[in-house]
């Protein structure tokens, strides 16, 4: 079999791929090395790019033009010396703005406050439900997950939607209420930050059950039967062992619904009232009605510095227990 050019493919083509593909191999970016580098360079194109954009945006100041920041790096001309010269002007008032405005600390406490709730709730409530799941017959496993993945399949909006009709006034629980005296026609919980909680633990449910399931599901039941073995009554065992070994799971669970359940925008808008305030709506009004580009940008880095930090210093930690335990 020959080893020329594939049918149809010109030759410098084929000369062109080849040296790319030495490059790569040279440079350690093929095969192990290019899956390696795959995600990384996912994370700099998605992530990183766009957070320098976004940073540069928050040294501006705000102008009336297209776009409605200023540039902070201009080359200017010295007619004096003839000579070029680079200037470098950084505007700081928009991140002071945000340790002076109380408004914008109210909405970051606020928002910090209803994420926290939100996150216990559907810890309170995925907990039961993905233990009962791990513990289901492993035939009755599969159909239970799928009720929980099954909202999924539905747009988020017309889910949120829904609970307005839900909880609105002569809604459906009003209406349910009602018809057993427990309240009067006129009542709604719609627009009210119980509302806000209700939409955001429906919301993001699932993502505290599916770590929690996959972490209880591998729980090995001799240990239970040793517990009781021991003398351990069924809640004793259940904080001694079962809690103890699902903390993995809790932690990715809580994380996984707190991190955007803090900088949630649709569900506080549509469920929330005048004074439900979060820091997912105030960047929406700076961005799209005060046309503010650069104090928006300082309160999104300033949310995402405020909870990767965290983040970091926790798998930091962790990283040091789980060494200090492999060393003994």
């Amino acid at each position: 079999m020959s080893g020329g050019n594939p049918p149809g493919v010109p030759a410098f083509l084929s000369t062109a791929a080849a040296a790319v593909v030495a490059l790569l191999r040279r440079v350690g970016l093929w095969g192990r090395g290019l899956v390696i580098a795959a995600p990384y360079l996912w994370l700099f194109l998605f992530f990183l790019v766009p957070f320098l954009i976004v940073f540069r945006i928050s040294f501006s100041d705000a102008v009336i033009a297209q776009p409605p920041y200023s540039d902070i790096v201009q080359l200017l001309e010295d007619t004096d010396l003839e000579q070029w010269k680079l200037q470098i002007t950084l505007n700081l008032s928009t991140y002071l703005r945000l340790l002076t405005d109380d408004l914008y600390i109210y909405a970051y406490l606020s928002s910090l406050k209803m994420a926290a709730v939100s996150t216990l709730l559907c810890l309170l409530l995925g907990y039961p439900m993905a233990y009962a799941i791990a513990r289901a017959k492993p035939s009755m496993r599969g159909p239970l997950m799928m009720l929980i993945i099954l909202p999924f399949w539905t747009s988020f909006l017309i889910r949120v939607y829904a609970w307005i009709g839900i909880l609105k006034a002569n809604g459906v629980l009003a209406n349910m209420l009602g018809a057993v005296g427990l309240v009067d026609s006129n009542w709604e919980l719609l627009y009210s930050d119980v509302a806000v909680y209700i939409g955001i633990t429906y919301s993001y449910l699932p993502f505290m059950i599916l770590p929690l399931y996959a972490t209880l599901e591998k729980l090995d039941p001799v240990l239970l039967e040793a517990a009781a073995d021991l003398g351990c009554k069924p809640w004793e065992a259940f904080l001694k062992v079962t809690l103890p070994l699902s903390l993995p799971g809790i932690v990715a669970g809580s994380l996984l619904v707190f991190i955007p359940a803090v900088g949630e925008f649709v569900i506080p808008e549509l469920l929330g009232g005048p004074d439900t305030l979060m820091i997912g709506r105030v960047l929406w009004n700076e961005f799209f009605s005060n046309r503010d580009w650069p104090v928006a940008s300082a309160v999104a880095i300033a949310l995402l510095l405020f909870l990767v930090v965290p983040i970091m210093v926790f798998q930091y930690v962790q990283a040091r227990q789980q060494d200090g335990e492999e060393r003994r």
